[in-house]
């Protein structure tokens, strides 16, 4: 088992117990009493935990799973059994463990929740932690998560936050440092026409990502009115599209320059009618960046991709070097990424105000945060 698991130390707090959200099985989610994390060893950071998104990935998890959540120990944190969900979240610095100098207690944070080997990897060692094959994340694969009212983490874990963000958005930090990057894998720049197929929070995310980065036409297609209406109201000027009773592709075409088609078409569903959707919408020389996950093989045209000259590429989570980057561009208004909050719920009842809600397909709820406080 990896130290990263085994250097938590227990103290007098052993007696202690909180409330957490712990996944189980498909189906099978429960708030519990469980321990709270004790004294935090070298180079950790208790955190008294403030707001937690829901994000899809946990969705899946309570539909699904276990997908990402381990079956036997996880070859580098060593987590496996019942885990405590949440990874978009953030809080106050309770204690923290020998050698800590990036933060103290007191102080308000926002949650990087990758872990990974900082050095002895081929890609930690090139500074792209989130591309370890060794990769576990704070609520899914760690003996923590953001659904309880503590958490223990890694120093590099933890983001000090401005005055200027609130609590609710250093939640918003890590939904929204995966818009950003599906912007920068698509070269989104100023003047940029973009697609975004899916108005669900990443999708919503992404448009406001590509506004602050200068896009000048944003096109957004989902099969639910009731998101559009949504993203509308989020983006004045936004042209929303329903592929139900719209043709995307040349609906995007007879809007752009030339008629060509957008610069970026970028696919946060995770659906293949929505990535053939973007094929079709990009320009020649375009890009396509894949967002969203994909269940099972996704045939694509392969003959339109090599004739219309595209790129396709992947964006898989951000580099975690984002994270003041991103907190700048929600503290300063340039992200207001709190405009993708729909509703707030207590931890009690997260099950069925948040977990089932966002699973009922009429999509009335866009992100749900839970409130710790």
């Amino acid at each position: 088992m990896s130290t990263e698991s085994a250097t938590m130390t227990r103290d007098a707090s052993e007696t202690e117990t909180m409330k957490a959200l712990r996944f189980h099985a498909a189906k099978d989610l429960r708030v519990e009493d469980i321990a709270k994390p004790g004294k935090p060893g070298p180079g950790q950071v208790l955190i008294r935990n403030r707001f937690v998104g829901i994000c899809g990935t946990d969705l899946h998890e309570y539909a699904y799973g276990p997908i990402f959540i381990p079956k036997e120990p996880h070859p580098f944190t060593g987590a496996h059994g019942a885990q405590v969900l949440g990874h978009e979240f953030g809080g106050v610095v309770e204690a923290v463990g020998e050698g800590v100098t990036g933060v103290k207690p007191g102080d308000r944070v926002s949650v990087q929740p990758l872990l990974m080997p900082r050095s002895g990897d081929y890609f930690a060692d090139r500074g792209l932690f989130h591309l370890s094959p060794e990769l576990a994340l704070v609520g899914l694969s760690w003996h923590s998560g953001g659904m309880a009212e503590w958490s223990l983490v890694n120093d590099y874990n933890v983001a000090v936050i401005p005055a200027g963000l609130s609590d609710e958005e250093a939640a918003l930090v890590e939904p929204a440092a995966v818009a950003v990057y599906a912007c920068d894998r698509g070269g989104v720049s100023a003047g940029s026409s973009v697609l975004v197929t899916g108005a669900g929070p990443i999708g919503a995310l992404t448009l406001l990502a590509a506004r602050a980065a200068g896009a000048a036409q944003l096109f957004v297609s989902d099969i639910n009115d009731t998101r559009l209406a949504m993203m509308r109201e989020m983006l004045p000027g936004i042209v929303t599209l329903n592929p139900t009773r719209d043709d995307v592709g040349a609906a995007i075409r007879a809007a752009t320059e030339g008629n060509v088609g957008c610069d970026v078409a970028i696919e946060c569903v995770g659906n293949e009618h929505a990535l053939k959707a973007c094929l079709d919408a990009v320009r020649k020389q375009g890009v396509v960046v894949q967002t969203g996950l994909h269940p099972h093989d996704n045939p694509l045209d392969w003959f339109s991709v090599t004739f219309k000259d595209v790129d396709i590429r992947g964006s898989w989570a951000y580099p975690t070097h984002y994270w003041p980057r991103v907190i700048r561009m929600i503290a300063t208004g340039q992200m207001p990424a709190a405009k993708v909050v729909t509703k707030r719920i207590r931890l009690e009842n997260a099950v069925s105000d948040g977990f089932d809600v966002l699973l009922d397909p009429a999509g009335t709820q866009l992100k749900i945060l839970i409130d710790l406080g």
